[in-house]
């Protein structure tokens, strides 16, 4: 039996590092893109290898080396890259625009904004991105303001809850990969898990919505045409994820078939194929679209195995066993712990690559099943992804609207809500065991 280290403070030093450039460089510069998040990190890895200078580099080379190797690592990397291809192939095959279509055309004109939540939800699950749902759905949002007379921020409201809906759920999230594989669960198993708890949040949004629009008057004036097939790779994709088919071979299954598509349908041609899956149709998509967040998740690995090895991980562990008891306090802290770094991140995916690790111990520790850590994970940094003013979502929906965050966020009853049932199901209801 190896002898637990001890924790030190000092060894989480790299990670507020990170916090500190990033933030900072977001505060002075007042955007908080304005710092790219590979180069923090790449600025903490360094504090890393000079804080364990000790061991020497190449020691703390094998370590990391061994960091990046996990399993769960480099599954996750490929399935990033895996979903980024399908994603890029499938939206230059039309998939994109027919779902949004498909919903506009289903929707009953006598609840406009309930609708609009619906469709997000829908769009968001299948395609697997808050940002390309609400870059969708915004336009509409602003036609449906100007004609029912209800005010924007209602309106691209809406959208960005059903936006947040499908990043925490959709199959081919990075959100919901990063958290699956950290967790190591299936995706399958988080979705059932998960789905149960954001369940009571969708359908009391769509309450809320339905009673404060319901006096509203929109009739589409607008024919929004679609084409079924161009939307059945998303539906296999997400059937097949959801029987529990091999996540890789459902991606693949999803690409080839989006390819079909797009060259039967004429969307592109036989020669382009291969670099819609690279870089989809406007070239900053497909598989070329996912380098970031693969790069960044290989980065964090190294951080956190030099974090771990001098103490970092064990004194966050030993901290929380301070401040909790049992099995509900871990969860509390694995719901407490995302929603901390996605404020401090504003990005999700990079705040469960970046807790995912520290939650697997405390899951561990207090005999979490992975599922609910998991569905605990992607569900509290998507509640503080839809609430931060200066989230990527939030600030996407003001841009698009003319609108500033602050007006959007009192709208935002959705990710408000998914902590409100989050917390009730970790206080009340059971967690099964593994």
């Amino acid at each position: 039996m190896t002898e637990q280290k001890k924790g030190r403070a000092a060894a989480l030093l790299p990670i507020l590092i990170f916090l500190v450039i990033f933030l900072g460089a977001g505060i002075v510069f007042k955007d908080f893109y304005a710092m790219p998040a590979i180069v923090a990190f790449l600025i903490a890895l360094l504090t890393a290898f000079i804080q364990n200078r000790k061991a020497g580099f190449d020691a703390n080379i094998r370590l990391i080396a061994k960091g990046v190797g996990d399993e769960n690592i480099i599954t996750m990397c490929l399935i990033f890259l895996a979903a980024g291809g399908f994603s890029g192939a499938v939206t230059a095959a039309g998939g994109a625009s027919s779902t949004v279509n498909l919903g506009l055309s289903i929707m009953p004109a006598g609840v406009a904004i309930v609708g609009l939540f619906i469709i997000g939800c829908f769009i968001s699950v299948s395609m697997g991105t808050s940002m390309g749902t609400i870059g969708a759905l915004a336009p509409i949002a602003v036609e449906i303001s100007q004609k029912t007379g209800f005010s924007m921020a209602i309106c691209i409201g809406a959208v960005v809850c059903g936006a947040m809906f499908g990043d925490n759920l959709s199959m081919i999230s990075d959100t919901t990969i990063a958290a699956v594989k950290t967790q190591g669960c299936q995706m399958k198993d988080k979705f059932k898990e998960n789905f149960l708890i954001v369940l009571p949040a969708a359908i009391i949004t769509i309450i809320i919505f339905f009673f404060i629009t319901r006096n509203g008057d929109f009739q589409i004036s607008k024919e929004y045409t679609y084409n079924i097939f161009q939307v059945l790779p998303y539906v296999v994709v997400l059937v097949g994820a959801l029987i529990g088919i091999n996540v890789f071979l459902v991606l693949i299954t999803g690409t080839v078939l989006s390819l079909i598509v797009g060259i039967s349908t004429g969307m592109f041609a036989v020669g382009d194929m291969f670099n819609v899956i690279a870089s989809g149709a406007d070239g900053k998509g497909g598989i070329m679209g996912m380098y970031d967040i693969t790069v960044i998740s290989i980065v964090v690995a190294c951080i956190v195995s030099l974090v771990k090895e001098m103490g970092g991980i064990q004194f966050i562990l030993d901290f929380i066993k301070k401040k909790i008891r049992g099995k509900k306090g871990g969860e509390l802290g694995i719901a407490g712990l995302a929603l901390l770094v996605d404020m401090c991140t504003a990005n999700n995916t990079v705040a469960i690559v970046m807790a995912g690790p520290i939650a697997k111990e405390i899951s561990e520790e207090y005999d979490i099943n992975p599922k609910r850590s998991a569905s605990l994970l992607d569900m509290f940094t998507s509640v503080g992804q839809g609430l931060i003013p200066y989230g990527a979502q939030l600030l996407l929906a003001a841009t698009s609207t003319g609108l500033t965050p602050f007006q959007i966020i009192p709208y935002c009853f959705y990710p408000i809500l998914m902590a409100v049932s989050g917390i009730i199901f970790i206080l009340f209801i059971k967690n099964k065991e593994k």
